[in-house]
């Protein structure tokens, strides 16, 4: 098919789309993309180009070689745009905003694939389920949960991963590496989303609702747990004993009963626990802290349900109460002591009902 142009004043126009360029030649190589003329090939794999400076850029892939480097860290690139475009996260320079909500961006393929968000626009669907998505790259990784493949494995372990970010997080276990930390307390995370979540203890911001209840949380997990006591659900079962909880976590922890595993030990002092939090809290005995304050008199403990007990001092709440004289108490040890009182005396009742009964 023979594609006409039109020159107005130097200008040049594609008749099928409309595109116009100053240069003639630079038409030329347009029409191309209607018609799928690639005249430039790979000598070595046979990749064929529209364009000789795409086949050229291409040959470097082969050759290795990368002649634009980065003046400010080194870094070399195959491609002038590639770096480019690299230097922008040393500058900081975004020049692609939003129109809609003025997020800015260094690239403009990122900004094009960041619009689809308003548009709602998924030009990328499953072949298999027919799920549609913003970008072919999130497309191509749900089309592994189907044909289960794993392509990306970790050099030490080699646990494979449907993708390559998974992977290179899973990484840093072995190489223990944190790159994101809180800015507020300094703590470090080996994912950022981990380091998101653990900002909500320092921001109070809890965004996860029961629909039931309206109580809020600040991870999502520990909401799905929460619902849990509502619906009385208890996914976890123990194959040793049969006993059945809420949260993953929970089972695991209460595995280590039955294996007598006790992972978590201190550093000061060598003693061992079941638990992580039993040992951070253990590890107050050495270092002395003790967070948890009474807003009342301003008394300090290592522990949060040592300060609740305290605050009954001032309170005088007793929740706990005893099923056979109704007498309450503040703490539910004295409960159970008191509880004996009762056991001692059923049991002397008896003693008496019997010695009475040979008697007879």
């Amino acid at each position: 098919m023979n594609y006409k142009c039109s020159t107005v004043r130097d200008s040049y126009s594609c008749e099928v789309c409309g595109s116009s360029y100053t240069n003639k030649h630079y038409l030329a190589v347009h029409m191309q993309t209607h018609t799928g003329e690639k005249p430039y090939a790979c000598e070595l794999c046979g990749s064929s180009f529209t364009t000789k400076q795409s086949m050229l850029q291409h040959m470097l892939t082969h050759t290795g070689e990368k002649p634009y480097a980065c003046e400010v860290c080194g870094f070399s690139f195959t491609q002038k745009q590639n770096m480019l475009r690299h230097i922008r996260t040393h500058t900081g320079e975004k020049p692609y905003s939003c129109e809609v909500c003025g997020y800015s961006f260094t690239e403009k393929q990122s900004m094009l694939e960041h619009m689809r968000i308003h548009t709602g626009e998924k030009p990328y669907s499953c072949e298999v389920c027919g799920s549609s998505f913003t970008r072919k790259q999130h497309m191509m990784q749900h089309i592994r949960t189907h044909t289960g493949e794993k392509p990306y494995s970790c050099e030490i372990c080699e646990t494979s991963f449907t993708q390559k970010q998974s992977m290179l997080q899973h990484m840093r276990i072995h190489t223990g590496e944190k790159p994101y930390s809180c800015e507020v307390c300094g703590s470090f995370f080996r994912r950022k989303q981990h380091m998101m979540e653990h900002m909500r203890t320092h921001t109070g911001e809890k965004p996860y609702s029961c629909k039931v209840c309206g109580s809020s949380f600040t991870w999502k997990q520990s909401m799905l747990a929460h619902v849990r006591t509502h619906t009385g659900e208890k996914p976890y079962s123990c194959e040793v004993c049969n006993s059945s909880f809420t949260q993953k976590a929970s089972i695991l922890q209460h595995m280590r009963m039955h294996t007598g595993e006790k992972p978590y030990s201190c550093e000061v002092c060598g003693f061992s626990f079941t638990r992580k939090d039993s040992r951070l809290k253990h590890m107050r005995i050495h270092t002395g802290e003790k967070p948890y304050f009474c807003e009342v008199c301003g008394s300090s403990f290592t522990r949060k349900h040592h300060m609740l007990r305290h605050m009954r001092t001032h309170t005088g709440e007793k929740p706990y109460s005893c099923k056979v004289c109704d007498n309450s108490f503040k703490q539910k040890q004295n409960m159970l002591e008191h509880m004996q009182t009762h056991n001692e005396r059923e049991k002397e009742k008896n003693r008496q009902n019997t010695k009475v009964s040979c008697m007879i």
